[in-house]
Parts: C-alpha cells; structure tokens; sequence
C-alpha cells in the first residue's frame, strides 16, 4: 500500500514514499496504536466540514523525541507547481476568511495550507498540543526534470493553530531519528512576536463570535425544550467534560456516550462523572465541586434530554454540536474572555426591557484592560469585583498579574509558586446570578483556573469581606477594585462601589458606569465615598462602546482608596470620545470593531494622563484634557469638560481689524469708476 498517495505527479509521490522507507519511517503507519485517536479526530473534522476541506492527509506519523514526547506529523502533497503554501499579509497559511469562515478553495489548493487545515483537527479532537504539518509538491519541467519543495510548519496551542514556518527542505530526513532530535530543538526555539500573536489572536476572537452564533441560534432552532440556563449549563458541562487534565483525566469523547437507558449509565450520568474527576484533578475545594455538579446536574440528568430517539440521545446530539463548534477555540487555550462571548450571544435571545439589557452587556476586553490597567495590578496585586458576570474583569486582571510574574521573576519554581498563588489567593469575584455564576467559574477554568474565590452571592448583603473558599476566617486583602455593575441597581450602581470601597484600606478603584451616576442621580452615594475616598480622573467612554447591545453613556472613574477628598485636589477630565475604534454593528460584518485612528495608542496615552498628568498629552488636544476641581460635598460634578474661554485675544482683534480694513478696500474698488466708464464722460 503506498504511503504517500499516487496523484498528478506520479514521481514526487514514489519519491516521498521512497523516503519515507529509506528513513525508517514507512512502520510508523502501520501500527495498531498510530493512533486511532489521530484517525477519528481526522474522520471527525471531515465531517464536521460537512465534506468540505479535502480528504484527509497523504501520511501521517507519529514520532518521539529523546524524551518520549510524541509528536504527529502530517504529510499533504500538491502534484503542481506553485503550490506549496498560500499565505496570508501577516505571513500565516491563508486558511479563513474574513468572516472567520474556513477558506476551503486554499485548504484545497495548497500543500502546506491542506497540512495545516488537518493538524487543528489534533488540537481541536486530542491532547496534542504541537502538531507538525508537512506540506509537498513535485513537478516535471519542460526537460523533464523533477522539481520537489517541503515546507514544513508548526501547529500548536502557543500560536493559536494559526501555523508558524519552520523550514523548506528538499528531502524528508529531517524526520528519521539520527535528525528528529535536532529539528525538534529547532521548533522550539521558534516564537512569535507579540504583535503577531496578537493578531492572530484578535482573528480567532472574531472566529468564536461566529461559531457562537451559529451554536446558539442551532441550538435555540432545533433542540427543543431548553430554556437559556439549560444551554448555559450544557456549554459548561461540555466544556468541563472535555478539557480533561494531561496524564490524569482523558478527555470525554463523543464515541463514550452510549445513548443507554440505564439509570446511572445515561449519557447524563456519565458526563457527570468526567466532570466530577476533572473538578477533583482541577484541586477546587470540595463544597465548591459538590455546588458545580448539583447546578449541572439538574439539566444533565433530565429524562427527556437523555432518551434516545433513532439511537442517539439529545444531550449527545448537542455534546457533539458544541464540541465541533467551539473546542478548538477553548482547547487552544485563547486568553480572552471566551465565556463572556458566550455569555453575550446567549443572551441575546432574551427579551429583557432597556434597563436589565445594560445590565448584562459583556466588557469589552480592551475596556476591561483599561480598567486593569488604571488601578496599577501587578503580580502582587489582590483584585476583587463585586459584580463579576462572565468574571472578563477578572479575567484581564489575572493575565495582567502573571505578565507581569513571568517578566520580573528569574526562577522556575518560584514563577510556577507565584503563578499558582495568583490564581489561589489573589483574586475574588462575586455574581449573585447562578448561572452566571456557572459561566465565571468555567471562565476562569478555561483561562488557567483563578477560580477558587469566584462566589455564588450577593456583594450587597451576604458578602462580610472574607475568603470564599480556603481561608473562609480571612479578610480577603484587597488593593484593587475593577467593576462594570449593573445600571439598574442604585445610584446607577455606585452601591457597589460604595460597599466594595468600605471593605478597603489602601489601593485604587476603577469603575465603569453610567455617566449620570457623576451628574446628579448618585449624588448620596457619591457623597459619602468622597468622605474616604479620592477621585483621580474621571473619563467620558464612547456613546457606541456597547454598539448593538446598549445605548447607555459611560464615564470610567478612577479613585485612590481610603484617602478623603481634599476639595483642592486636582481631578483629571478626559473626553475619550473619540478613543481611535469605529464600530459597526452588522450581522454579517466580518469585523464590527476597527482600528481606524491609532486606538492602541489612544487606550496608552488615556493610561498615562489619569495616572500621571498633562505632560503625556500628545494625540489628545487641550479641549479633551482636562485639570480642574471638584466639590465633594456635591456628588454631581464628576463630568466636566474643558471651559471654553470666550475672551477675545490680540490675535482675534488683529484679524478682525484686518477683515475690516479688506472689506473697506472692496468697497472703495468697488465704487471707482472703469476706464471704459471715465473715457465715456
């Protein structure tokens, strides 16, 4: 049986399955254990292409490195000429369009983009995380001399499956074994920069608003007799049941759920039971787990959800739908805040009036890295938010904090202590909302597990400032205070502020919020917190930040904690207006958020002047910044602007003077005589 597919080009085809032969590599495909988990996760991409994306890879391998690491390797061959890759403008295989929709026609046509489009089938359906994809192509020219080019990629969770060059060669060697070890050293050296990962990070971002919409709105078509927290609930399962701890809980897969009728043994009872090891694995504390599962349990185990109708059960039905939908996008680990999206498109649906719909928009993450950012976290940081939603707040905090661990501290074991006492003992997040709740905790799972101290309670009335799990008899130390409340609540929602505040005695606080809340309808509210608290800078946010899913005013206000308001300290004003993004809000947009004057450097520069004053005004004129005063004892003066000065100067009295005086001229030329005029007298 040949290896390497007979095709156009017969004689690259014999020649890579030569090689394969000559290099010791030819057994590798014929062991029982090459993987049947590679094999299905490949039928299963194939059809969740519906057909579409080609057949599947011309060979695959699985090779071990020195260490016993296992990577597979995929071999697609293209018999033409120029037709080894297609790449994008920022240097990746060209596999997605601008909707965020695989690009088949390329996936198609091209070696190394075929290799590609098949190795996110690994990430997407098994453990591996790193994924060689080969790409080949052979041609004979008008001599009749063969012509072959390798191009060979890296496919991984580090660069999203996006792909990343490794190499081109002219012969398959690189994969025997006096040469593996070398080329693995290779590939991990490689890297990409910030700003290439950002974008294709930002491109995967738009991907899973795609997927989320076309998951939902199946779900909510077709899948008869669940309400909204019922598919909360099984994304949250799914998610959970599927992730799986490397070396101590296998992923649960599809062929699993056995569609039996017997109580214990249902299609229900067994994503149960994953999710119970995965919980245990994941080392949250016990009465948090025992919480989890009994929330998750009341949608699992319904009758209707696992009767099996013409042999499959609806709860396998929707398993498979969210799995094909959404797992390569949380398997690939994106640190962003994927529940919140989900959480966003889920509720949609909802019919809620003007009022509750403000009250669950998602923040978006550039606003919540914003709110990061003004209160100054760090890895040392203790970040808490009294009304944490789909927990993107916290979400941006935690990144922010192992950031900065991983570049100021040296040591292995003390970075791996650090990282794991962020996510411990450093963060604290309150939703009262169960199944809100629910979605916070898969968050921040899915972002590296700071789930620990996510609470299911009400931060107005139930909540006394201590640990919610571990150290329960704790005042959970908080020097950092990052909120998006609801707008409904009173005082627009400074209630929270307010309460979080009195629960502080040092650090800073950044809030968005309606922006009446500083000009009149907090008032009470924001009288008694400049009693103990100071505020820094207050900035007016876009009127279309929510475009699409609120029609609210926001200001961001920044405070210095537990220091009164001294009636003479100087407030920094800033109109963020104009913060460098157009929005739009088309369904079928491909991109409904654009950079189009320089945002990136607008969010840095409004960073700098609330933190440290005028002398960073360089993008934003002096009628958008802004030094002035406030009275505390009022509460309705927090959105200022710049005065403008109606006072005349020497410059506008000389120009008025001299469009006087030019206008005097015209008259007077204007009432001379012609000489046609003069020589007629």
């Amino acid at each position: 049986m040949a290896l390497v597919k007979q095709s156009v080009e017969p004689n690259i085809a014999n020649l890579l399955n030569g090689q394969l032969k000559e290099y010791g590599l030819d057994y590798k495909l014929e062991q029982d254990s090459l993987n049947s988990q590679i094999d299905n996760a490949l039928k299963q991409y194939a059809s969740k292409q519906g057909g579409a994306g080609g057949n599947r890879p011309d060979a695959k391998l699985l090779l071990q490195d020195k260490y016993g690491t296992s990577y597979p390797v995929l071999i697609e061959y293209k018999g033409y000429k120029d037709r080894l890759v297609k790449l994008n403008a920022t240097g990746q295989a060209d596999n997605t369009k601008g909707k965020g929709e695989p690009n088949y026609k390329n996936i198609n046509d091209y070696a190394v983009n075929g290799a590609v489009h098949y190795a996110n089938a690994l990430l997407h359906y098994t453990d591996y995380t790193k994924v060689i994809a080969i790409g080949a192509t052979g041609y004979k020219d008008g001599q009749g001399e063969l012509h072959k080019q390798i191009g060979v990629y890296l496919v991984s969770k580090d660069n999203y499956g996006a792909g990343q060059e490794v190499g081109f060669y002219t012969d398959l060697s690189f994969l025997s074994r006096d040469y593996f070890d070398d080329f693995i050293e290779r590939v991990k050296t490689l890297s990409l920069s910030p700003e290439e990962l950002q974008k294709i990070k930002e491109q995967r971002e738009r991907e899973i608003e795609v997927s989320l919409t076309r998951l939902n709105n199946d779900i909510y078509q077709n899948e008869k007799g669940l309400g909204e927290n019922d598919r909360i609930y099984l994304v949250a399962a799914t998610i959970m049941a599927t992730l799986g701890v490397p070396g101590r809980v296998k992923p649960l897969e599809s062929s699993e759920l056995l569609c039996s009728n017997e109580v214990g043994n249902r299609d229900g009872d067994i994503m149960i039971r994953k999710i119970e090891a995965f919980l245990r694995e994941k080392s949250i504390p016990q009465d948090k787990q025992e919480y989890i599962v009994r929330q998750l349990q009341n949608t699992l185990t319904t009758e209707h959800i696992n009767k099996a109708v013409n042999g499959e059960t609806q709860l396998k039905r929707i398993f498979n739908k969210i799995v094909d939908d959404l797992g390569i996008y949380y398997k690939i680990g994106l640190t962003t805040d994927f529940t919140g999206k989900l959480f966003n498109e889920m509720y949609s649906w909802l019919g809620f009036s003007q009022d509750k719909l403000n009250d669950v928009v998602l923040t978006p993450s550039y606003v919540a890295q914003l709110l990061v950012r003004l209160t100054g976290v760090n890895k040392d940081s203790y970040v808490w938010d009294f009304a944490t939603g789909s927990a993107g707040l916290l979400v941006a905090a935690m990144n922010e904090m192992l950031r900065d661990a991983r570049n100021t501290i040296s040591s292995p074991e003390e970075l791996a202590r650090k990282e794991r006492h962020i996510k411990a003992e450093q963060l604290l997040g309150l939703e009262v909302l169960s199944n809100i709740y629910m979605l916070a905790v898969l968050n921040m799972i899915l972002m590296g597990d700071g789930s620990s101290n996510i609470i299911n309670q009400d931060s107005l009335k139930d909540f006394n400032g201590k640990y919610g799990y571990g150290k329960t008899d704790e005042p959970f130390p908080a020097n950092a205070f990052i909120l998006n409340p609801p707008y409904s609540a009173e005082g627009c929602g400074m209630v929270f502020v307010e309460r979080a505040l009195k629960m502080m005695s040092h650090g800073y606080a950044a809030v968005i919020i309606q922006s009446s809340a500083g000009s009149g309808k907090a008032r009470e509210f924001n009288e008694r917190i400049l009693r103990c608290n100071t505020l820094l800078a207050s900035i007016k946010m876009p009127i279309d930040l929510f475009l699409g899913k609120s029609s609210v005013q926001t200001n961001v206000y920044l405070f210095q904690v537990a220091k009164r308001h001294d009636p003479k300290s100087i407030v920094r004003f800033i109109d963020f207006s104009n913060d460098g993004y157009t929005r739009t809000n088309r369904k079928k947009a491909s991109n409904n958020l654009r950079d189009t004057d320089r945002a990136k450097e607008r969010y840095e520069e409004v960073v700098n002047l609330a933190l440290h004053g005028k002398q960073y005004l360089k993008i934003f004129t002096e009628e958008e910044y802004y030094e002035g005063t406030i009275d505390p004892k009022s509460g309705a003066d927090w959105n200022q602007s710049a005065p403008i000065d109606t006072r005349p100067t020497l410059q506008d009295f000389k120009k008025t003077i001299s469009d006087y005086l030019a206008w005097e001229v015209s008259n007077l030329i204007k009432s001379q005589p012609t000489d046609e005029e003069t020589l007629g007298k």
